[in-house]
């Protein structure tokens, strides 16, 4: 409980993630490769419409082990950057029971090369700010852009800050020769219902990019 409030209520902490092509039995989920096999049967969940999606990341939630956070970006760049804010983000964000990666490869990012993401170590939220990191789950966001705009429907419409995902943390060998950063060297936010020892209703609330 108290590991819960110092990192989403209070926020004097937070938990960072990193990347590497290592196998560890102690991964916390994955980054390109293929999705979650929880996905095999569920197309129409991912697609919309004409709009495909790639598979982006997976990671275990550190309060509900036994479930996952799951990202799908549009195949289309061109796509996400017009809709790139809270309420037209077009990133989805599904928490959904924990699953091994699929054998389909049927909406692997083809730019991305599979690495596993590491065991979560937790920081003082004041530390992580000089940190490298992949994931940053909790604690306040390291911004991009630090203008009010991006957050301030979210703040008003009761969505708090959650994880972001950070390009900065890329290892160099996750990239394929030839690729672009999918988010331009940017960053990722995820927001949340949050409420006392819960986290409800996870959105994708922007990207930024340098």
């Amino acid at each position: 409980m108290n590991h819960f409030r110092n990192i989403l209520e209070e926020r004097t902490e937070s938990i960072l993630y990193s990347a590497s092509p290592c196998s560890s039995e102690h991964a916390a989920g994955w980054i390109g490769g293929n999705a979650p096999a929880y996905f095999d049967d569920k197309a129409d969940t991912i697609h919309d419409g004409d709009q495909n999606y790639y598979f982006y990341l997976s990671l275990v939630h550190p309060f509900k082990p036994a479930s996952m956070i799951s990202i799908f970006i549009p195949n289309d760049y061109e796509e996400y950057v017009e809709h790139n804010q809270y309420p037209d983000c077009s990133i989805k964000v599904m928490e959904h029971p924990m699953t091994d990666e699929s054998l389909n490869d049927h909406v692997a990012h083809p730019g991305l090369i599979k690495h596993l993401i590491s065991h979560p170590e937790s920081c003082s939220d004041f530390q992580s700010i000089d940190q490298s990191f992949l994931v940053k789950f909790g604690g306040s966001p390291r911004l991009v852009q630090d203008e009010d705009y991006y957050s301030e429907r979210l703040r008003e419409e009761g969505f708090s800050f959650l994880l972001q995902v950070d390009e900065e943390g890329y290892p160099e060998t996750l990239l394929r020769e030839d690729s672009s950063y999918p988010f331009g060297f940017g960053a990722l936010y995820i927001y949340a219902k949050i409420t006392t020892n819960d986290v409800q209703d996870l959105i994708a609330g922007f990207w930024q990019f340098s």
